[in-house]
């Protein structure tokens, strides 16, 4: 056989080879790769949370999107003259323009994020509602709903699903390592739900906080329909987690125990807290003939059983505030023995809501008291809605609490 023969057989020997593996590399390499996308590392936010150098830590609640699909899900209860191009999209288009003009540090999924019914991928959806807070890069958080879990995923995997999604920093339940361990023993292995968690926010950069949790964020799993004698009834929050809870406080108790040495007062206080969950507890009915601060328009779809969630809360000695969602048009706050329940208020366009009443969220603010040479521990907690209309108006500001005993409440 000639050189020249054996030239020409080289290369088409090594085109074969290349052509072989640029087949493999396009068309079936990333076939062998889980559900056939190339692999997704998680974009984690800066942490801990932290308060800012001005003393401040600003939270946006998100109560009951209820996405669907996108652009094919189509609005309900908007005005006639809104309803041919309103569609899921309003709902991004809100969450981007609240983000945009609140800034907030931290965001509060408070559950009926997706609409179960009207998607056929629950994971799809997921992407699109959380796109807007993923895309900001700040750190979110979710708890789930009634609804969320009615596609194609459990309520196990839809938290999972959601813990591993760009920013998040939301848990599927708490961490064996907790202070609930040092308490009370592993309370977290049995503890009922998913989405039970929580999360600590540190003082400012530069105090003497600085490396001290100063807030807590609890976030629990409510549920979504159960049966009890016969008769269907929400869900509601169960024994396991509050006894969690209660743990937690404890563990709390006996860190300040060990702080007593010393100096500074605020460094000794044990923080204080805000609650997350989606279905309102039974009590929150009593407040239809008391003083509130916003609208009460609808009856409250609690669960017929009450678990003692306002009494453990209270026995906790720290909880501030309270916000839930799942009733979309009560936007109220109220005083339940000392503690500020506080509804989201409808902020989905594919949920139900009242034509002419626009979508709304809710915006929560706390900051430190400032000392001589550096900022304290949580001084104030305040809160106001923004609604979606043409210049978000800022409706129904107040101070839910003050550390010092000497102010009144708005």
């Amino acid at each position: 056989m000639s050189k020249t023969m054996e030239g020409i057989y080289s290369l088409l020997y090594l085109t074969l080879v290349f052509t072989i593996l640029f087949t493999l590399h396009t068309q079936i390499a990333h076939k062998l790769l889980v559900g056939h996308h190339s692999l997704h590392l998680k974009k984690s936010p800066h942490l801990p949370l932290r308060f800012n150098s001005d003393g401040t830590f600003k939270i946006l609640q998100v109560a009951d999107m209820h996405y669907g699909t996108g652009m094919l899900t189509r609005c309900r209860d908007v005005l006639a003259s809104e309803f041919d191009y309103c569609s899921d999209l309003n709902t991004t288009r809100f969450l981007k323009r609240i983000i945009q003009s609140e800034k907030p540090d931290f965001i509060a999924f408070t559950g009926d994020n997706i609409f179960g019914p009207s998607t056929h991928d629950a994971a799809e959806s997921l992407l699109r509602a959380f796109g807007p807070a993923m895309d900001s890069g700040l750190p979110w958080a979710a708890v789930l709903g009634n609804h969320d879990q009615e596609s194609t995923m459990t309520r196990e995997e839809l938290m999972s699903f959601i813990s591993l999604m760009d920013y998040s920093v939301s848990q599927t339940n708490p961490p064996v390592d907790d202070l609930s361990s040092a308490a009370e023993g592993d309370v977290t292995k049995n503890i009922d739900g998913f989405g039970n968690y929580n999360l600590r926010v540190y003082g400012a950069p530069g105090s003497h906080l600085a490396n001290r949790s100063v807030l807590n964020l609890f976030f629990l799993d409510s549920g979504d329909r159960e049966v009890v004698q016969g008769i269907r009834t929400y869900g509601w929050i169960k024994e396991s987690q509050l006894r969690w809870l209660r743990s937690v406080s404890k563990g709390y108790q006996g860190q300040k125990q060990d702080n007593n040495h010393l100096e500074e007062a605020s460094v000794c206080a044990i923080p204080p807290a805000m609650v997350f969950f989606h279905i309102p507890i039974p009590e929150i009915q009593q407040l239809y003939n008391q003083q509130i601060v916003g609208k009460f328009q609808q009856r409250v779809s609690c669960s017929s059983m009450n678990s003692g969630v306002l009494q453990t809360i209270i026995s906790m000695g720290v909880v501030k505030a309270v916000f839930v969602g799942h009733d979309h048009t009560n936007d109220f706050c109220g005083n339940l023995e000392g503690i500020w329940f506080c509804y989201g208020g409808g902020f989905g366009y594919h949920g139900y809501g009242k034509a002419g009443w626009p979508r709304r969220a809710r915006i929560i603010l706390a900051e430190l008291e400032k000392g001589e040479k550096s900022w304290m521990g949580v001084e104030r907690i305040s809160t106001w809605k923004r609604l979606d209309d043409e210049k978000l108006s800022k409706l129904d500001e107040q101070v839910l609490w003050q550390s010092h005993p000497s102010f009144k409440m708005a």
